[in-house]
């Protein structure tokens, strides 16, 4: 019987319901083309630190799913000193972290070179330079080896299978068919999702075929958006929050869970790609939309010679959100914010109010006024 979606014989002609789909890409186009503008109006240094944070939360998070705990301060050191920060703690950068922040960034950065063999080992070999994966040695710059490859799970005699890559001699047959078409196909947010699809079906490593098939996922949306260096999102930090949906989508589509028929129909994982990656761009639209307020309301307020106690509590505020701090700023709050006194903070408070920083929140009174910062 055949079982995974590469012994079909239609394979690797996927199918996909273009119709169900459109709205999905509509909206993600949208989400790309928000963060596109919002950079228009964000100074380089913002544009800067948020392509540190993305790219540490790709490090990161590409890392987690395969359950590798990445140390933070490395991979920060690390993606300091690709990007040119002056303030970088050498002594913090771990030669193994640096490795994977060069394989994101090419990944980022060189989306107009093809995509060959000759790449996919450089990247391989950057993620495993000792020719390790934790106790045991696997190929590194080569294919797997003769054994099958199978993807398993549970405790001794406990074991389930959930995929079973192709066999050892069709890997230089299926790897040349996926990159001719990686190649000579114009970058499309379908075609992000199916590359990353189908490298997982082939699973040509003896491991990292989970972080290199993201790479090449993220290559292709940075082709998409032009993206310099790294792109201001993080998609593995979306999967990474939804590894059972990730999963259950591969076990879906790959042949895990077994269908009467559309074999080669490719609709449910396109879907939740598309989810998943229009839940990245949303969170990073509202940490840009707290970016820009912040800056906008320190340009608005650069001369008003706020004391620290009122600098430290417009800045949790706004780091946060104002939309999302929860139950707007009471004198309670600021007490426990500014750790300072009630009368010291009602002082603060009356000032802040004169200045335009904040608002009372109307019909509060009392003990219980609020206030809003004026974004």
């Amino acid at each position: 019987m055949k079982r995974w979606i590469w012994e079909h014989d239609e394979y690797p002609n996927f199918t996909y319901d273009i119709k169900k789909l459109t709205p999905l890409i509509e909206k993600v186009s949208q989400e790309q083309g928000y963060l596109i503008a919002m950079t228009k109006v964000m100074n380089q240094d913002n544009i800067d630190l948020t392509q540190l944070d993305a790219l540490m939360s790709e490090a990161i998070s590409t890392s987690a799913i395969e359950g590798e705990i990445l140390n933070r301060d490395s991979v920060k050191a690390s993606i300091k000193r690709k990007l040119g920060f002056a303030d970088v703690e050498l002594s913090k950068i771990d030669r193994d972290t640096d490795y994977l922040i060069e394989v994101l960034i090419d990944a980022n950065s060189n989306y107009d070179d093809d995509l060959t063999n000759k790449r996919l080992f450089g990247w391989h070999n950057a993620l495993f330079p000792k020719g390790y994966s934790g106790l045991i040695k696997i190929n590194v710059t080569s294919f797997r080896g003769e054994e099958t490859m199978e993807i398993v799970s549970g405790g001794a005699g406990k074991e389930k299978t959930y995929y079973i890559a192709p066999p050892r001699e069709k890997l230089e047959d299926e790897m040349a068919e996926f990159l001719r078409w990686f190649n000579n196909t114009d970058a499309s947010l379908i075609k992000a999702a199916i590359s990353h699809l189908w490298f997982v079906i082939i699973h040509p490593f003896d491991d990292g075929n989970g972080r290199i098939t993201r790479a090449i996922a993220d290559l292709v949306l940075s082709k998409i958006e032009n993206s310099k260096i790294s792109k201001l999102y993080s998609m593995s930090s979306a999967i990474n929050a939804d590894r059972k949906g990730y999963y259950r989508a591969l076990e879906y589509t790959t042949g895990y869970i077994q269908k009467e028929d559309g074999f080669l129909d490719i609709t449910l994982w396109c879907e939740w790609f598309l989810s998943t990656l229009h839940t990245a761009l949303v969170d990073t639209k509202q940490k840009l939309t707290y970016i820009i307020d912040k800056t906008n309301f320190w340009d608005k307020h650069k001369h008003s010679n706020l004391n620290a106690r009122q600098t430290k509590v417009l800045n949790k505020i706004l780091d946060i959100g104002v939309d999302n701090f929860q139950g707007d700023l009471s004198k309670k709050k600021y007490i426990t914010i500014a750790d300072t006194t009630s009368a010291t903070a009602s002082r603060d408070i009356k000032e802040l109010l004169d200045l335009g920083c904040i608002k009372q929140v109307e019909g509060t009174i009392g003990k219980n006024t609020r206030y809003r910062v004026c974004v």
